[in-house]
């Protein structure tokens, strides 16, 4: 127990010393060990206080942390954007959930013991978990809402602090605490956990099973052509697949098993074909519009996926472009405003070179097409992502102008939004868009028209999208993770 100001009484876990480790699976299993006592700590208090009322005191338990401390300005490997801190000082962050991000602590923790040449700490930080992140993953342990309980809730637990929980250390306005210490990571422990509750909400699937590679769509067509897919994977043996997940939690090996309607779809429905350590591929429908871009890979950032694509549907800006053509975007006409806070305009969005030249080889494969026959099929040049779904029905002159002083070749409400969200978080992005409509030349998006293409041309694009996801899937981290994503002074942790 300890005391705070005002007398009030504070029942903790017992104290711990932190410890130092040279070895990152021994330092990964004192982080769970530590957070795994600190959530059976709260879960039993809340258990007891719903059960008995108000205690009569204050229960808390602390996040663990991991920190390392350099006196070296020894050159690292210039090939690698993470792994090592910018300038000798001590770096700490909080961890959340290290039986999910066990492969990915491991990770990271051996490049920077091994970058530096000096161990790591592993102790309770000061940082409390809120009570409803503590029982996130207690199915059978429901939070009350505010006043349903005996007892105001935060009289007696830390509940989630938004203050603190906040973009601070991505957007690059971050300021060291106040004894010098820098951030080892890019997101806390609460902010992750804050992500973690979203996702589960937002998608009706759990983390545990999003993959590495995340193919965003704004149609449900691509969802039937996804799990046929993944059938298809599951009947082979020899895919490396293992597992294929459904609305829900639904999760199925078979090939021929049945997936149950879902009563009530989420906002996002979302769907993963698993293979082992999350090298597979996860395919989210969410929707349309900048504000769904925003949200879902707010949140899917923290799980820190090694690329995320758009394969969705444009409008084609150009005569020459045919219903069907697809576009791989190169650069990207902010338009959407979501971000304007966060990343403002003037931050040139790049390509990056591994994702493009993984899409146009899968391209090539499934069109059958290369050099300048692939011309006939895909442009590559700018995307325009804006926040208006009827921007058609607008003085055209203006759009318009714009669109042209851009060189735009199509236009959508979400490329730009998850491109600029991946640079944002340093997570590789890509696009590669099918055109739907030609509002500008007379073909609008209407039932009749649509048809034959959404049949013949939806199962292709995904295909698309698959195959350059397992062509990135076989290339070592550090060229993935492209230097052109990460600032001068950055976080040790990828």
């Amino acid at each position: 127990m300890q005391d705070i100001p005002g007398n009030i009484e504070i029942r903790t876990p017992a104290a711990h010393a932190p410890r130092t480790f040279d070895d990152p699976e021994e330092a990964v299993a004192c982080l769970a060990a530590l957070y795994d006592e600190a959530v059976d700590f709260l879960t039993g208090a809340f258990e007891t206080a719903m059960r008995e009322g108000h205690p009569g005191m204050r229960q808390r338990a602390f996040y663990p942390e991991v920190r390392i401390t350099t006196t070296s300005h020894s050159k690292m490997d210039s090939r690698l954007s993470f792994g090592h801190v910018a300038a000798p000082g001590t770096y700490a962050t909080t961890i959340t959930r290290p039986d999910l991000f066990e492969h990915y602590l491991r990770q990271q923790l051996e490049l920077l013991i091994r970058m530096h040449g000096v161990p790591v700490q592993v102790g309770p930080s000061s940082v409390p978990i809120p009570i409803h992140f503590a029982v996130a993953a207690k199915s059978d342990i429901t939070v009350p809402q505010e006043g349903a309980a005996a007892f105001p809730l935060r009289d007696v637990f830390d509940v989630p602090d938004l203050t603190s929980t906040n973009d601070d250390i991505v957007n690059g306005t971050h300021t060291p605490e106040v004894d010098g210490t820098e951030p080892l990571a890019l997101f806390t422990a609460q902010r992750v956990d804050y992500s973690l509750a979203r996702l589960a909400h937002y998608t009706a699937t759990d983390p545990e099973h999003f993959q590495n590679h995340v193919l965003f769509t704004n149609y449900q067509f691509y969802v039937s052509e996804f799990e046929a897919f993944a059938r298809k994977m599951l009947a082979d043996s020899d895919s490396g697949y293992t597992s294929f997940v459904s609305t829900g939690n639904v999760e199925i090996t078979d090939a021929e098993a049945e997936i149950a309607p879902v009563l009530k779809m989420p906002q996002m429905p979302t769907y993963h074909l698993k293979r082992p350590n999350g090298a597979g591929i996860t395919l989210v429908n969410i929707g349309v519009g900048p504000s769904n871009a925003k949200t879902a890979t707010d949140h899917i950032a923290v799980l820190r996926p090694h690329a995320w694509m758009m394969v969705g549907h444009c409008a084609g800006l150009r005569n020459s472009q045919s219903l069907g053509d697809f576009v791989l975007a190169h650069a990207y006409l902010r338009e959407d405003r979501v971000l304007d806070d966060d990343l403002p305009v003037w931050v040139p969005i790049p390509a990056l070179a591994e994702i493009q030249v993984a899409l146009e080889t899968a391209v090539a494969e499934v069109t059958e097409l290369s050099g300048y026959e692939l011309k006939r099929v895909m442009r590559t040049g700018t995307v325009a992502s804006v926040d208006n779904r009827n921007w058609e029905l607008r003085d055209m002159s203006g759009p318009v102008q714009r669109l042209s002083q851009s060189r735009a070749i199509a236009l959508d409400m979400e490329s730009a939004t998850i491109a600029a969200n991946g640079f944002r978080f340093r997570v590789p992005y890509g696009t590669l868009l099918c055109v739907s409509d030609k509002p500008l030349h007379g073909e609008l998006k209407l039932p009749g028209m649509a048809t034959d293409f959404y049949r013949t041309q939806v199962a292709r694009h995904l295909l698309i999208g698959i195959h350059a996801m397992e062509q990135l899937r076989e290339m070592p981290l550090e060229r993935i993770h492209s230097r052109k994503l990460r600032s001068f002074y950055e976080t040790a942790f990828l």
